[in-house]
C-alpha cells in the first residue's frame, strides 16, 4: 500500500511540477512586457537628462538602460521558443538578472560607488507579484546578484564613500528583509497552491471515481434481467429499469412511472395482493417470492415473484420501497406442464399395467396348478411390457439428456443408408397402414459428420410419427440434398402454397441461419396436416398434437429429435397446414472433406 501511495504521490508531483511550470510560462509574458516598457521608460528618460545635463550626465547610464532592453527583450524572444517553453525557469532568471546584474555591472563600469537598492527592490517585488512560484529562483537570482555586487567590488575595489558605514549596513539589512519576505511569500504561496492542486486533484479523482461508480450501478441497474422499482406507501412507482419496463409490457421505465399510480388496482389481478404486501413487508420490513398475477400494459396477464423491503429514515419513518421483480411466468407454466405429463404419464403406464393385471387375475382366478396361456393373450402382455419400457427408457433418456447433455459418436455416415435402415425397422409398421415408401436420397449425397445411431433414431420416430397420427395409406417420401445461405429463405410463391393450404415444394424451405452449407433432410407425407399454433410447439418436451390424443406414448419423440439435431450443430422445423399434410426438415453439418 505504501507503495502505491508513494507512485500516487510521485504522480501527483510530477502534474503539479508541469502545471507550476505552464503557470510560469504565461506569467513570464507580462512581466517581459511590463519590463520591457519600464525600461524604455527609463531609457528615454537617460536621453533626455543627456540633452539637458550636459558634461554632466554619465553615457553609460545610457548603454545600461539600452543592455536592460536589449537583455529583456531577449527573454521575450525566446519565451515563444521550444528552449523557452523547456527551460522557464532560465528564463526567469534571465529576466530577473537583466534588470539587476546588468545594472549593476553598467554602475561599475561607470565607476559609480552605488547601490541599486530602488531597481532590485521594484524587480524582487515583479518577480514576487507577477511570478509566485518556484521559490528557488527567486533565492537564486537574489544571491546571484548579491554575488556579482561583491564580486565587483572585490575586483574592481569600489568603495561606497558616499554611505556612512551605518547607513551601508541599513541598506543591507533592508534588502535582506525585502529579500526574505518576497521569497516567504512566494513560498507560502506556493505550498498554498500546492495543496489546493492536491486538493482539487484529489476531489476530481473522487469525482471520476463517484461518476465510474455511478455508471456501474446504472448499467446495472439499466441491464439488470430483474425487474427494479421503487415505489411509494400509497401506490405509485418512483423509479422503474428497463427490465421492469419489459416484465409490465411497456415501451420504457417512464411509461411505468407515468401509467401504474395505483398498484393496488392497475397491477394485481387480485387487488388484495396489495394489502397482503404491505402487511407482510410491515411485519418483517422485507418480503421475498411474494408471487401474484398482474395485469401487463397490454391487458395480457402474466406472474410475477417480488422481494421488497422497506426504507426508511433517521426517525424510523417510511419513506418509500425497494426491490426485484421477476416474471416467472414461464416457471408457472412448466410446473403447469409437468402437472399435463404427470396426467399424461399415469395415464400412459395405467393402462398397459391395467390391461395385463386383469389379464393375469382372469387366469389367477381359474382352477388347477398350471394355467395354459393362449398366445394371443402372452403377446398383448409381451406389447404392453415393450410399451412400459419404451416409455421408461424414454423419460431416463430425456432426463439424463437434460442433466449430462447428448453425447455424440460422429463418424462419416452415407444418409441414404440410414434411411433404408429405418425403413426396413418399421417395414411392418408400414405394410399394417398400407403405406408407400420413397428414399429418394440421392446415391452420390456428400457424406455428413453425424452419429449413426442417433439419425437412425430421428428418421425412425419422423417417420413412424407419420405412420401412426395419419389414416392408411399414406404416401411418405425421404429426400435430402445440399443447401448454401445465400439462398432466399422463401421464394414468391410460398404464400400462394400457404394460402391454398398445399405444402411448400423442397426449394422453398427456410434455410438456417448458423450455417454456410448444410445438407437439408426432409420426411414429407401427404397425410390431414398439422395447425400452424401446433408448430410452433411441436418440438417442445410433453407436447402432443390433437391427433395423438388417443396414442399410447409421451410426446418425447420430437423433443429427441430436436436436441439430436441441435447436437449436431443443425435445425429442425415442420412446415405444414391442415389438409396439406406435413413436411419435418431437419439440417446436418458436412463432413469435413466433403465441402
Amino acid at each position: 500500500m505504501s507503495y502505491l501511495g508513494n507512485a500516487k504521490s510521485v504522480q501527483a508531483l510530477t502534474v503539479y511540477e508541469v502545471w507550476r511550470d505552464r503557470f510560469l510560462r504565461d506569467r513570464l509574458r507580462p512581466a517581459v512586457a511590463i519590463a520591457i516598457f519600464f525600461a524604455f521608460t527609463i531609457t528615454v528618460y537617460f536621453l533626455g537628462e543627456r540633452f539637458f545635463a550636459g558634461q554632466e550626465f554619465k553615457s553609460v547610464y545610457l548603454y545600461t538602460s539600452a543592455a536592460v532592453e536589449l537583455g529583456l527583450l531577449t527573454c521575450f524572444v525566446l519565451q515563444k521558443t521550444s528552449i523557452g517553453h523547456r527551460y522557464p525557469g532560465l528564463l526567469f532568471l534571465g529576466f530577473s538578472w537583466s534588470l539587476t546584474v546588468v545594472v549593476q555591472l553598467g554602475l561599475a563600469v561607470a565607476q559609480a560607488g552605488e547601490l541599486p537598492i530602488f531597481t532590485w527592490s521594484l524587480a524582487f517585488l515583479i518577480q514576487a507579484t507577477l511570478m509566485p512560484v518556484r521559490w528557488r529562483l527567486h533565492l537564486i537570482s537574489q544571491l546571484g546578484v548579491l554575488f556579482c555586487h561583491v564580486g565587483i567590488n572585490l575586483v574592481l575595489n569600489l568603495s561606497f564613500a558616499k554611505y556612512t558605514p551605518f547607513k551601508l549596513t541599513g541598506l543591507y539589512l533592508y534588502l535582506f528583509w525585502f529579500c526574505l519576505i518576497c521569497d516567504l511569500s512566494v513560498y507560502w504561496y506556493e505550498c498554498l497552491q500546492r495543496k489546493e492542486f492536491s486538493t482539487r486533484r484529489e476531489l476530481e479523482s473522487a469525482y471520476q471515481q463517484l461518476e465510474v461508480a455511478e455508471a456501474k450501478y446504472r448499467s446495472i441497474f439499466e441491464n439488470a434481467g430483474e425487474g427494479i422499482f421503487q415505489s411509494t406507501p400509497d401506490g405509485r412507482y418512483i423509479t422503474a429499469n428497463p427490465a421492469l419496463a419489459r416484465i409490465y409490457g411497456c415501451d420504457s421505465p417512464e411509461e411505468v412511472t407515468a401509467k401504474f399510480t395505483d398498484i393496488e388496482r392497475q397491477l394485481y389481478v387480485d387487488p388484495n395482493r396489495r394489502n397482503e404486501f404491505l402487511r407482510a413487508i410491515e411485519e418483517s420490513g422485507t418480503v421475498s417470492d411474494f408471487e401474484s398475477k398482474i395485469y401487463r400494459s397490454d391487458g395480457s396477464i402474466v406472474w410475477i415473484s417480488e422481494k421488497a423491503r422497506a426504507v426508511r429514515d433517521s426517525t424510523g419513518s417510511l419513506l418509500y420501497y425497494e426491490g426485484l421483480i421477476e416474471d416467472i411466468t414461464q416457471r408457472k407454466q412448466a410446473q403447469e406442464s409437468l402437472r399435463l405429463f404427470i396426467h399424461a404419464l399415469s395415464h400412459d403406464l395405467r393402462n398397459p399395467v391395467a390391461g395385463m393385471l386383469m389379464v393375469l387375475k382372469n387366469w389367477q382366478n381359474k382352477t388347477g396348478e398350471s394355467i395354459a396361456i393362449p398366445r394371443s393373450v402372452l403377446e398383448r402382455m409381451i406389447q404392453g411390457s415393450e410399451q412400459q419400457l419404451r416409455l421408461i427408457n424414454s423419460l431416463l433418456e430425456v432426463h439424463a439428456g437434460e442433466l449430462r447433455g447428448l453425447v455424440l459418436h460422429c463418424e462419416r455416415v452415407d444418409l441414404r443408408a440410414i434411411v433404408e435402415a429405418a425403413a426396413t425397422d418399421l417395414e411392418p409398421l408400414m405394410n399394417e397402414g398400407q403405406a408407400t415408401f420413397k428414399n429418394l436420397v440421392p446415391d452420390d449425397l456428400p457424406a455428413v459428420n453425424a452419429d449413426y445411431t442417433q439419425l437412425w433414431r430421428v428418421f425412425s420416430n419422423l417417420i413412424a410419427n407419420a405412420l401412426k397420427h395419419n389414416l392408411p395409406g399414406l404416401n411418405l417420401t425421404v429426400s435430402a440434398k445440399v443447401i448454401h445461405a445465400e439462398k432466399s429463405i422463401f421464394n414468391q410463391n410460398a404464400a400462394k402454397h400457404k394460402s391454398e393450404q398445399l405444402p411448400i415444394p423442397p426449394e422453398q424451405f427456410p434455410i438456417p441461419h448458423s450455417s454456410s452449407s448444410m445438407i437439408r433432410c426432409t420426411v414429407e407425407d401427404d397425410g390431414v396436416g398439422i395447425l400452424p399454433e401446433q408448430c410452433e410447439h411441436l418440438f417442445d418436451l410433453y407436447v402432443r398434437g390433437d391427433r395423438s390424443r388417443h396414442s399410447v406414448g409421451l410426446g418425447l419423440g420430437l423433443y429427441l429429435c430436436r436436441q439430436i439435431i441441435g447436437a449436431h450443430g443443425g435445425e429442425i422445423g415442420v412446415i405444414s397446414s391442415p389438409g396439406a399434410g406435413a413436411i419435418f426438415w431437419f439440417t446436418l453439418p458436412l463432413a469435413e472433406n466433403s465441402r
